[in-house]
C-alpha cells in the first residue's frame, strides 16, 4: 500500500495515528537540528518532520539529501504541529517520519512548481506535465471535469443518449480547412477529421434516437488565437420533433443548471436579440450586455453640415463612455492611436466631452454647435460626465471598429466583471452571406440550416434577405453555443445546395448519403453545439481556453512538448502512396 491517506486529508482528529503518505517533495527546510519537508500530491500538502531527538541519524541524513519533485513514500505518526499554519487545511498537524522510501529521484525542474512560478509560457508548455502539478493548472482541469460531469448529468436526466460518432470521415465543405488522413488500404484516398459531427447527428435523428448528445473532439485547420485550438471539444446535441423554441428552452435549462451548480448563480431571464439589432446596437453578433455603451447612429444629426468626413461616410456612429469626460487630452489621443492600429483599422476618432455643467467640448467644435452636440448626447444616451466617441465610414467596418473600442474601454473601466454572467440568445441570422469577391453566396452557418418558416421562396428572388432558423447562445460577449433547425426534406435540401453553387452531381458526391437517408422518413429536427473549452473558461472567470486544456498547442498549432507535427520517414510515405513536393 503506497498510502493510507492523501496529503490533503489529515486533520487534528488524526493526531496519534500511524499513516503512510506518498507524493512529491515540494519544499525542504533544513535548520540543522530539524528538517521539514512539504510533501505534495493532487489533494494538498502535508508537512513532514525529521528531528535529531526523535529521528535516527541515517534517516535524518537521508531527508537532507531529498531534492525538489523527488517522489517518496513515508510512514510515521501524525503529531500536533508546534507552529500552526492557518492557510492550509493540514496546517494543524505534521507527520513525524519513521520510514522513508525514495520511489523516484527527480532532476531539478526547469521552473519552480509553485502557484506563482518563474517559468515563462514557452518553457511551461514544453514541460506541460510539470505545469499540471501547479495548483492553478491542476484546479482548472478539475474544474473542467466538474463542468463536464454536470453537462452529462443534466442531459442524461433530460432523456438524451450519449452516442459516439466516427473520427475518420469524408471531407465536406464546412467553412474551415479539414485535417486530412491518408488511407494506406485505399490508395490515393483520404479520410478527414470531423469539423463537427453534423451529418452524423442528423442521421441519428433519421435513426429514431430522438435526443442525442456527445462531448466530442472536433478539428479545424485554421489560424489560431487565444480562444482557438486546432482540436477543440464540443457539447454536441440534436433533438427530433422540435421547433426553435424547444431547443432554446432546453439549453437555457442546461446553462442555468451549470451557472447554479458550478458558480452558485441563478439567472431567470435569457434576453433574445435579433442579429440585425445586435449588429446595429453593438457592432457584432455576440455582444457583451453586462454593461451599456450601446451604439447611437448619428447620420441624421451629424451629416449635412460642413464636416466632409461625416458627410461622405455610409455610417456615423458613437458610444457614450460613462465617467470618461475627465480623460485628459493625452488619454484621448492614446484612444485615437488605439483605434488607428492596423488590428482595428479606423482612420481617426471624433470625441465630445459632456461636461458636468451641461455644456459640450468636442474635437469638431468648428463644425457643430452646442445644440448639435446635445442631439449627439441624446442619441447615444450620454449624460454629464460622459465621453462620446464617434467613428465613421463603411457600415460593416465602422461597426466592427467601434465594437472593438467598446470592448477595450469596458476592459479599461473594469466593466467586464468575470463574476457576473449575462446570457443572451441571438436569433434570426441571415441564411446566406455574400462573398463580395466572387459574387456568390455561402451558408452563414452550414448547408443544412433551415430558412425561417415562410421564407423559402425568397431564395429565388432575394437570397440575401432570407433569415435562418438559427440561434447562438452568447455569454459575456462570447459565443458559447450555436445551432439551428435543420432541413429535413430532400427537395428543400437540394434547393439549398443549388443556391450555394453545388451542381446536382457535386451535391450527390458530397452529401449523397444524407440525401438518400432523407428519403426514408427523416423527422423534423434541430440542435446546438456548445464550445466546451470556451464555456469552461468563461465559467472559470477567464476568456482564454489554453489553461483549461491538459495538453494545448501553441499559436502555431504545435505541441512543443512532444514536438508535433513532425516529419515521417520515407517508408511510411511509401506505404501511404505519398510523395512530398516541397
Amino acid at each position: 500500500m503506497y498510502r493510507s491517506n492523501t496529503c490533503g486529508a489529515l486533520r487534528a482528529s488524526h493526531i496519534g495515528s500511524e499513516v503512510v503518505l506518498s507524493g512529491w517533495v515540494h519544499k525542504l527546510r533544513d535548520k540543522g537540528f530539524v528538517v521539514w519537508v512539504d510533501l505534495r500530491d493532487r489533494y494538498g500538502i502535508t508537512q513532514l518532520v525529521f528531528d535529531e531527538d526523535r529521528t535516527p541519524k541515517e534517516l535524518l541524513e537521508q531527508a537532507r539529501e531529498l531534492g525538489r519533485e523527488t517522489v517518496i513514500q513515508v510512514k510515521g505518526e501524525v503529531i500536533e504541529r508546534a507552529s500552526k499554519n492557518p492557510n492550509i487545511p493540514t496546517g494543524e498537524i505534521e507527520v513525524l517520519v519513521k520510514e522513508l522510501t525514495i520511489l523516484n529521484k527527480s532532476l531539478l525542474p526547469p521552473f519552480t512548481i509553485e502557484d506563482e512560478t518563474d517559468g515563462g509560457e514557452d518553457i511551461r508548455m514544453k514541460y506541460r506535465y510539470l505545469d499540471i502539478r501547479r495548483n492553478p493548472v491542476k484546479n482548472k482541469l478539475i474544474f473542467r471535469h466538474k463542468v463536464s460531469m454536470e453537462v452529462r448529468k443534466y442531459l442524461s436526466e433530460q432523456g438524451f443518449i450519449d452516442v459516439e460518432t466516427p473520427y475518420l470521415i469524408k471531407s465536406t465543405p464546412e467553412g474551415a480547412r479539414d485535417f486530412l488522413v491518408p488511407s494506406r488500404m485505399n490508395e490515393g484516398q483520404f479520410y478527414a477529421l470531423p469539423q463537427s459531427p453534423q451529418t452524423f447527428k442528423q442521421l441519428l435523428m433519421v435513426g429514431g434516437l430522438d435526443k442525442y448528445f456527445q462531448i466530442v473532439k472536433c478539428f479545424r485547420d485554421e489560424d489560431l488565437r487565444a480562444d482557438r485550438q486546432p482540436e477543440f471539444t464540443q457539447i454536441d446535441c440534436e433533438m427530433a420533433f422540435v421547433e426553435q423554441e424547444d431547443i432554446l428552452n432546453t439549453f437555457e435549462g442546461l446553462t442555468k443548471h451549470l451557472l447554479k451548480e458550478i458558480k452558485g448563480v441563478e439567472i431567470d431571464e435569457f434576453p433574445r436579440m435579433t442579429f440585425d439589432d445586435a449588429m446595429r446596437l453593438y457592432g457584432n453578433d455576440k455582444p457583451d450586455i453586462r454593461f451599456g455603451m450601446r451604439f447611437g447612429e448619428l447620420n441624421a444629426v451629424a451629416q449635412h453640415k460642413d464636416f466632409n468626413v461625416f458627410n461622405s461616410a455610409e455610417l456615423v456612429v458613437g458610444i457614450a463612455v460613462p465617467g470618461a469626460a475627465e480623460y485628459t487630452r493625452k488619454e484621448i489621443d492614446a484612444l485615437i492611436d488605439w483605434v488607428k492600429r492596423p488590428q482595428v483599422g479606423a482612420k481617426g476618432m471624433v470625441y465630445v466631452k459632456c461636461n458636468e455643467d451641461g455644456s459640450y467640448k468636442s474635437s469638431v467644435d468648428k463644425f457643430y454647435d452646442q445644440d448639435d452636440l446635445a442631439q449627439w448626447a441624446d442619441v447615444t444616451g450620454a449624460k454629464p460626465g460622459d465621453l462620446i466617441c464617434v467613428l465613421s465610414g463603411n457600415t460593416n467596418e465602422t461597426r466592427a471598429q467601434l465594437s472593438a473600442l467598446r470592448m477595450e474601454l469596458a476592459e479599461r473601466l473594469g466593466l467586464r466583471k468575470p463574476d457576473e454572467f449575462a446570457p443572451l440568445w441571438v436569433v434570426d441570422f441571415p441564411l446566406l452571406e455574400l462573398d463580395e469577391e466572387t459574387g456568390t453566396y455561402h451558408a452563414m452557418h452550414h448547408p443544412f440550416t433551415s430558412p425561417k418558416p415562410g421564407q423559402l421562396q425568397l431564395l429565388d428572388t432575394n437570397p440575401g434577405a432570407v433569415k435562418a432558423n438559427a440561434y447562438d447562445l452568447v455569454l459575456n460577449g462570447n459565443e458559447i453555443g450555436g445551432g439551428s433547425i435543420r432541413i429535413h426534406d430532400k427537395q428543400v435540401q437540394a434547393t439549398m445546395f443549388k443556391h450555394l453553387g453545388f451542381t446536382p452531381e457535386e451535391a450527390k458526391a458530397q452529401f449523397g448519403f444524407l440525401m438518400d437517408a432523407f428519403q426514408y422518413g427523416a423527422p423534423p429536427h434541430g440542435g446546438i453545439a456548445f464550445g466546451l473549452d470556451r464555456l469552461v473558461a468563461i465559467l472559470g472567470g477567464q476568456e482564454t481556453i489554453r489553461d483549461f486544456i491538459a495538453f494545448p498547442k501553441n499559436n502555431s498549432g504545435r505541441d512543443v512538448m512532444i514536438d508535433a507535427p513532425a516529419k515521417i520517414d520515407e517508408e511510411q510515405l511509401k506505404e501511404l502512396h505519398l510523395k512530398l513536393n516541397m
